[in-house]
């Protein structure tokens, strides 16, 4: 019995740390030249001066395997895009995001082959307005409807370095 508890104390300390271990944000002179999302290991890299300088833990949409096709299909793109906007704290559901330029030339086509639309409004983007004290913990299940979220402190560090029109590369 005092083993199970010990075990019980050292699981809720582990998972204690890992929620407030304090977030390192980037230094402020960086400027991210591009990103690239690695869908099949939940991660987004971002670089600078050709290296990588930060890796982030992601969640993806709730149907992460392939690329997006349609409308509702609650799959995260991929491709080549870019950063098309930006909409800070309040703007939207969300806690700040980052646009991303899907669909392309190709989404449009490949949809309307197939008889769908292909949506869109796809973002990287924080916590859900009211839900940041869950931070670490979103990237532990892919929730989004096709979005690629991380926590709002990591939100704010992204939102602080990528400029509109830097390129995103999502791989499968």
């Amino acid at each position: 019995m005092k083993r199970l508890f010990f075990l019980f104390l050292v699981i809720i300390a582990s998972l204690l740390v890992y929620q407030y271990y304090p977030y390192s944000p980037m230094p402020d002179q960086v400027v991210i030249e591009k990103i690239i999302v690695d869908k099949s290991d939940r991660k987004l890299m971002v670089y600078a001066d050709g290296s990588v300088i930060k890796t982030f833990s992601i969640a993806l949409g709730d149907q992460p395997v392939g690329p997006k096709e349609r409308e509702g299909d609650e799959k995260t793109p991929e491709g080549e895009y870019i950063i098309n906007a930006r909409a800070g704290e309040g703007a939207s559901g969300f806690h700040k995001n980052l646009g991303v330029s899907y669909p392309s030339t190709k989404d449009k086509l490949n949809a309307r082959q197939k008889g769908f639309s292909t949506g869109g409004d796809i973002k990287i983007h924080g916590l859900k307005n009211g839900l940041g004290f869950i931070g670490r913990f979103q990237s532990w299940r892919d929730w989004t409807n096709g979005c690629m979220s991380v926590t709002n402190e990591e939100m704010d560090d992204l939102y602080r370095h990528v400029k509109i029109g830097t390129p995103i590369i999502i791989n499968p």
